[in-house]
């Protein structure tokens, strides 16, 4: 058994033997990169030693059934695990292959000893700092003392828990000891090969400070921080650095203060910040992917002490050619900004029949991004952003991405405006259909038939279209799926949605130029054709129905999705809540959180996610509340719509004005809340291929080509052709499938930024508000008003527990989120803009609502007493004494 191996024995396919650090070390050294001698002690040394230590199942079986809030219990297992490795003696063959080791490189050097562990700087988990590192050992006995606190480091607090959030079985993860001569550097620091806060994959970022680098981790001492471009610098950051961490004399560290002459001074000259760049690039074309590099500056020599793969980089889509291009999040606009599975991914994809120029979506971690390159890079478009007041989270980003030096520099400046055209042959089509159906809407049809109309025709093409799915089977079905031109039985409720989007504003003019007044958010209230508001108003039917029956309420607390039906009709009055619930299921069960996503499960099919709804509706409303809300905000806006045209009429030319002022409010009443069913028609359909997809899929699955039949989400519509016609093989079928899982659970960790370029630049929307206090929370207003409450903070659904006049904190809401209206005070979210689901039912609700307010779901937190202004668009986090008035 091999317990020590030298750098020179190791590369990157010895990560098992030496751990993430170690490889990598090895891996640098043979390519030549400068690095300072070492060894590794491999992790046949430390399974050796665990072995020994007769309890070493039983506390590991333990920590595998622990979770992370439990952490008085893995507090105390960690420590028993750690005092015992500690207090070992080392068995002889182990130590006697240290000691060698070590006398090789010499006895009278100082080392550094770092831990190593096999899941550590992956490229999918950094684990950085998790593990102990010990500088400036000397001797034998210090040696083999920092050994064993490396070892012992697998199990701090801090190491188990992130194990355990990442998924990491502890009895899969061994350690290895990095043993390295000591280098005693003047400046010392970490490089990035891409920017870390920005993305820029062509900037290189380097922090620098005196001393150690430990002083940098620590957080002991501010860096300097330079920029480097293209080969030059872009930014230089000149920090001061009062502190530095140094070696002591007799082994190990010390903080010192630095003279004063080396306060302001630039710890790395210009010269050695090229240099060190170049090297950091070189790194990363070796690795062929963007680094995080820890450094030293010894005299004039540079060394690498360490290179990991950079984690938190969001992927840059996959682009045709080098062209610089820009991307806009779908998945912000529609409120689910969450990972989506293959088959998802591909059917929102098929919506457009798009070539290699046109209209198109692109994939980057999961996720479908617009390349609107085209559109942005036309001079009047620019010009359009850049003078806009509309207050708009893409609207900001894109304004950013506009004015940032990149976009200058490389966007394209000749035959845009034949690309931006080839690219608008889809948007054009449609709104030749569009528009003239508007036109008939906005001059000729009568305002009040508008629902009534938009509802008319759709029903019968769903009919119709589910009887043409039935007679298709296999490859057949699917492609008559792909190639379903569902934008088209859409376009009436578009126009008339697009009629309410065009309306308001002109009223809002109109009001403003003949009374002097601002628009009556009253007029906004309840009004009639929108779909989601009646799902909501649904839930609470459903409410109402399990209110007199208390056997009803407590199984639906326990009830699960398999026997969820069975159990209710075995309880009293359970079958007069499932008449209602069945009523509900005809209407919206196909609808979800996150519905864009066919691949989401729906209502139908696990009916306990509208639960926490239900019973957050029974606390907070009495029986009939949410009709009677509805109806009074039916006639608060009749009551300001009267008393608005009063007014006009009062003026000069009044009855004109008002008569025309009229039919604009009834236009607009009567049709912005259509705006909801474009979707609901979407998702319905999608209701229809699901259905008929995992038919497809049940039959593979008894094939043996799937090993369960909801493996067929991790397939695109084409590969699903591909293996119904028998053109994929079962083997790279279930590589496909592993492959996909694989990037899933990296994935759904990210956070998906607002707009990406080409370059890996992000940009987020960002709106600033001069109106809010000092330390306000800042977004965008879309719901006036001012309320107060408490705190509640809901990721998802299923944990959406609220009680009456809290204040719904949520990353986004889709119409699935449509249930806890009822409940909120009022809505904070982190993704939105004025039209987005959230914004429209909270105005139609009357509640106060701010969205776009960067990590609202990390910052505030349940129970805190909130001030969230829907006029200015802040968020206030009111103090004790306020909220106790």
């Amino acid at each position: 058994m091999k317990y020590v191996m030298h750098f020179e024995e190791i590369d990157c396919h010895c990560l098992p033997i030496v751990g993430g650090k170690g490889a990598n070390l090895g891996e640098m050294s043979k390519a030549g990169f400068p690095v300072p001698p070492g060894f590794c002690i491999t992790t046949t040394a430390y399974r050796h030693v665990m072995d020994e230590l007769d309890e070493t199942d039983r506390w590991l079986n333990h920590l595998n059934r622990l979770k992370p809030e439990q952490l008085d219990k893995i507090r105390a297992c960690g420590q028993k695990v750690r005092d015992h490795i500690l207090s070992l003696t080392l068995p002889n063959p182990i130590k006697a292959s240290i000691i060698e080791a070590w006398a090789r490189l010499g006895k009278d050097d100082a080392y550094a000893v770092r831990s190593s562990a096999t899941a550590e700087d992956l490229p999918t988990a950094s684990f950085a700092g998790q593990q102990e590192t010990c500088l400036n050992v000397r001797g034998e006995e210090q040696l083999l003392e920092a050994v064993k606190k490396c070892w012992a480091s697998l199990f701090t607090d801090r190491a188990i828990v992130y194990r355990i959030r990442n998924g990491f079985d502890h009895k899969s993860v061994s350690l290895s000891v990095v043993v390295q001569r000591m280098v005693f550097p003047e400046v010392s620091g970490i490089l990035f090969t891409a920017d870390p806060v920005t993305g820029h994959r062509r900037t290189v970022s380097i922090d620098a400070g005196f001393g150690l680098g430990e002083a940098l981790v620590s957080g002991i001492v501010t860096a300097d921080l330079y920029k480097v471009r293209d080969h030059e610098i872009i930014q230089k950051q000149i920090a001061k650095k009062e502190k530095g961490v140094f070696p002591a004399s007799k082994g190990g560290t010390e903080v010192r203060e630095l003279p004063p002459e080396l306060l302001r001074k630039q710890a790395l000259p210009d010269r050695k910040i090229l240099e060190l760049a170049e090297l950091g690039q070189r790194i990363k074309k070796h690795y062929g992917s963007e680094q995080d590099i820890e450094w030293c500056l010894d005299g004039d020599n540079i060394y690498i002490l360490q290179s990991r793969p950079i984690t938190s980089l969001y992927p840059v889509p996959s682009a045709k050619n080098d062209e610089y291009r820009v991307y806009l999040s779908i998945g912000h606009s529609q409120m689910m900004t969450d990972y989506m599975k293959p088959l998802g991914r591909s059917v929102f994809q098929s919506f457009v029949p798009f070539d290699d120029d046109s209209f198109s979506f692109v994939e980057a971690g999961g996720r479908l991004y617009w390349d609107c390159s085209s559109f942005l890079f036309l001079k009047l478009v620019q010009r359009k952003i850049l003078k806009s007041t509309i207050v708009d989270d893409n609207l900001s980003a894109l304004k950013k991405v506009v004015q940032s030096e990149d976009f200058k520099r490389l966007a394209p400046k000749r035959g845009v405006v034949r690309k931006a055209f080839r690219s608008a042959k889809f948007m054009l089509a449609l709104y030749r259909k569009i528009i003239p159906r508007l036109i008939q809407i906005w001059y000729w049809e009568d305002p009040g038939l508008a629902v009534k109309q938009a509802f008319a025709t759709f029903e019968q093409d769903l009919a119709q279209f589910k009887q043409a799915l039935s007679k298709r089977s296999g490859a057949e079905r699917i492609r008559f799926i792909r190639e379903h031109a569902i934008f088209e039985t859409i376009v009436d409720p578009m126009a008339y949605t697009y009629a309410g989007f065009i309306t308001l504003p002109v009223i809002k003019r109109k009001i403003k130029k003949w009374l002097g007044e601002e628009w009556n958010p009253s007029i906004q209230k309840s009004p009639p054709g929108n779909i989601t508001s009646e799902m909501g108003l649904m839930i609470g039917d459903l409410a109402d129905a399990a209110r007199p029956c208390p056997e009803v309420a407590r199984y639906l607390e326990q009830a699960e999705d398999r026997t969820f039906y069975e159990g209710l009709n075995q309880v009293e009055g359970g079958n007069t809540f499932r008449a209602e619930l069945d009523r509900f299921m005809e209407k919206f069960g196909i609808r979800a959180p996150g519905e864009i996503d066919i691949t989401r499960v729906r209502y139908k099919e696990a009916p306990t996610m509208l639960v926490p709804s239900i019973l957050s509706h029974m606390r907070s409303n009495a029986p009939q509340e949410h009709r009677k809300k509805f109806k009074q905000g039916e006639q608060e806006a009749r009551e300001a719509i009267q008393s608005l045209l009063a007014r006009v009429k009062a003026t000069r030319g009044g009855a004109r004005k008002a008569k025309k002022l009229a039919r604009l409010i009834a236009l607009y009443r009567n049709t912005v809340g259509i705006r909801e069913l474009p979707k609901y028609i979407i998702i319905r359909y999608f209701s229809l291929y699901r259905e008929a997809i995992l038919e497809e899929a049940q039959t593979l699955y008894k094939e043996g080509m799937l090993r369960q039949k909801e493996d067929v989400f991790y397939l695109t519509l084409d590969e699903l052709v591909l293996l119904l016609e028998n053109r994929l093989k079962k083997e790279e079928v279930k590589e496909r499938i592993r492959s996909c899982k694989a990037k899933e659970e990296v994935y759904r960790k990210l956070t998906p930024p607002l707009v990406i370029t080409s370059e890996g630049e992000t940009f987020s929307g960002g709106i600033s508000n001069g109106q809010a206090p000092p330390g306000a929370l800042t977004g965008i207003p879309v719901s006036s008003g001012v309320a107060e409450g408490y705190v509640k903070v809901v990721r998802r659904l299923e944990e959406g527990k609220l009680n009456k006049g809290d204040i719904l904190v949520a990353p986004c809401t889709d119409p699935g989120w449509t249930p806890l209206f009822h409940s909120a005070k009022a809505l904070v979210t982190e993704i939105g803009g004025m039209m987005t689901h959230g914004s429209v039912v909270a105005r139609e609700y009357g509640i106060p609502a701010v969205v776009s307010v960067e990590n609202a779901t990390q910052i505030l937190k349940d129970g805190q007493y909130v001030r969230v202004d829907g006029t200015n668009g802040y968020v206030e986090i009111l103090d004790e004494k306020k909220k106790n008035e």
